[in-house]
């Protein structure tokens, strides 16, 4: 038998944080981690360039796209016993990538590393939520979303140090030992949160939405390198993307008819319009963090010539404000209300990104990006835990998983497109600089300085692009509701006077 939401918060919270926390850097760290040892391996594997294009996006295609149907996962076995499947999955697929002699070895491996972040990601907020009392769970999203945001951009800091000071198979060979302390972790100290309710599984809608993403997902990762036209025959990228708009399209009219069965996305979470933008958002802020990573690292390396750990730890201060910053912000959400945080929040965030681009130059020293960076990081953790606890604020327990699931799909597909969008833009602006296309197509430093000035100028677009995004972004978090002063609360995180709810004893505010 499970325990409801009051049993659960009879455990240590912190101490279940902590285990979801290791968890969940582990998952986003594997994002970003391959991309520093890519050279390596492609020579430790006989890897062509499409192979080595695969053992990032492997990854990354499944973990997007099977986030919804895991979501469901949680609400109907219990979010504890999802979640310690998933985790173990995910360790186990660690050490088979690791010890794989081919690049199709690795490829599936990555694949199935990929199924295990996916199960197991959604089930981490369901369980905060689950476990923390209202009053302290904006502090517990803020320590949960300053992990994200340091997980984004440590990849490469510690891929750096694992490929110079080890071997390439230590960047996933270092989950092992991670994840068997947080297996461990999730047995003893987590609870076993379950639903009072049974969940159907919807596997019709679960095949129609993972179609349908896959090809989304697949076309965005791939569009670049068949120059967003054919890919064989008659089939082109194009023609990919309408195929999955079109299932996605059969898919929500398929949940239309199900609302009243226990769809696999209940269309009341939409209705909740603090979910709804903060979701949105969340898509943005991956769209934002993602632009700045991708454009950053190729400078950092290519024009500046650093090497990866070094251009690794130059991104450590963005992150490193934002894990001090994201906890006070978390718990300062309930008095001010989303607004007064996100919208000044995301202007900070773009104008840290700005800052970053206009002082970075072909012959600049590594240290002239670092207030930018700062700036970046005070505006990424007074956005990303009160987006976060906003989004799962008014959320009944029944619905946590698939909430939360929806939430993370969000992102996830907002860190899709914006590795796409920013990605063509640098393809487009290096073009326009003349820089040849073999040169363009190396994944570290250029052969010849005489196209840093291209490469730099480059980069200028591509973080330009994420400030407009921030812009956009600030402009759409004024939709959400007008913030009111929190009801009175018990000890135990219920609002006087009774209600229910993943969200219940939270701060309420006007629709």
């Amino acid at each position: 038998m499970g325990t409801d939401a009051r049993e659960a918060r009879q455990v240590n919270p912190w101490l279940v944080l902590g285990v979801l926390c290791a968890s969940f850097f582990m998952t986003l760290l594997d994002t970003t981690i391959v991309t520093v040892a890519i050279p390596e391996m492609a020579a430790g594997l006989d890897a062509s360039l499409d192979d080595i294009l695969w053992f990032a996006n492997a990854y990354m295609l499944v973990f997007a796209t099977l986030l919804l149907l895991s979501g469901r996962l949680g609400d109907r076995y219990g979010a504890q016993r999802t979640f310690v499947a998933g985790l173990a999955l995910f360790t186990l697929a660690s050490a088979v990538c690791g010890m794989v002699d081919t690049p199709e070895q690795m490829i599936a491996a990555r694949a199935v590393q990929g199924l295990g972040a996916a199960v197991m990601m959604p089930q981490t907020l369901a369980l905060i939520s689950a476990v923390f009392p209202a009053e302290r769970r904006g502090a517990a999203f803020g320590v949960w979303s300053a992990v994200a945001g340091l997980a984004t951009v440590a990849g490469p800091t510690v891929g750096g140090a694992l490929v110079s000071g080890l071997d390439w198979r230590w960047i996933f060979f270092i989950n092992v030992p991670i994840g068997a302390v947080a297996l461990v972790g999730a047995v003893l100290v987590v609870p076993d949160v379950r639903s009072p309710q049974r969940s159907s599984l919807d596997l019709p809608g679960a095949v129609l939405s993972t179609a349908g993403l896959t090809l989304i997902v697949y076309a965005l990762i791939e569009g670049e390198r068949y120059d967003w036209g054919t890919i064989e025959s008659f089939l082109s990228i194009p023609l990919v993307l309408a195929a999955g708009v079109g299932l996605l399209g059969l898919f929500a009219f398929q949940q239309r008819t199900r609302q009243a069965s226990r769809p696999l996305v209940p269309f009341e979470l939409f209705r909740d319009r603090h979910f709804t933008v903060s979701a949105t958002l969340g898509a943005l802020l991956l769209f934002g963090s993602i632009g700045v990573l991708l454009p950053l690292t190729l400078y950092l390396q290519s024009a500046l010539g650093l090497s990866a750990g070094e251009a690794g730890l130059a991104l450590v201060p963005g992150p490193l404000v934002s894990l001090l910053v994201a906890p006070v912000a978390g718990n300062a959400v309930e008095r001010l209300g989303g607004r007064k945080l996100l919208v000044p929040g995301l202007l900070i965030f773009g104008s840290g990104i700005a800052l970053t681009a206009l002082m970075a130059q072909a012959d600049s020293s590594v240290w002239a990006i670092v207030p930018g960076q700062i700036v970046f990081g005070i505006g990424m953790g007074l956005v990303f835990a009160p987006a976060s606890a906003l989004a799962m604020r008014n959320i009944p327990p029944r619905l946590t998983g698939v909430a939360s699931g929806m939430f993370t799909t969000f992102r996830q597909i907002g860190a899709v497109v914006g590795a796409a969008a920013v990605g063509a833009l640098l393809q487009n602006r290096l073009a326009a600089e003349g820089v040849p296309e073999e040169v363009r197509q190396q994944a570290g430093r250029l052969a010849d300085a005489v196209y840093a000035e291209g490469l730099t100028d480059a980069v200028r677009h591509g973080l330009l692009l994420t400030v407009a995004v921030a812009v956009v972004a600030a402009g759409l978090a004024l939709l959400l509701p007008t913030h009111r002063r929190p009801t009175a609360v018990q000890a135990d995180g219920e609002p006087q006077g009774g209600g229910a709810g993943a969200g219940a004893g939270l701060t309420r505010a006007a629709d």
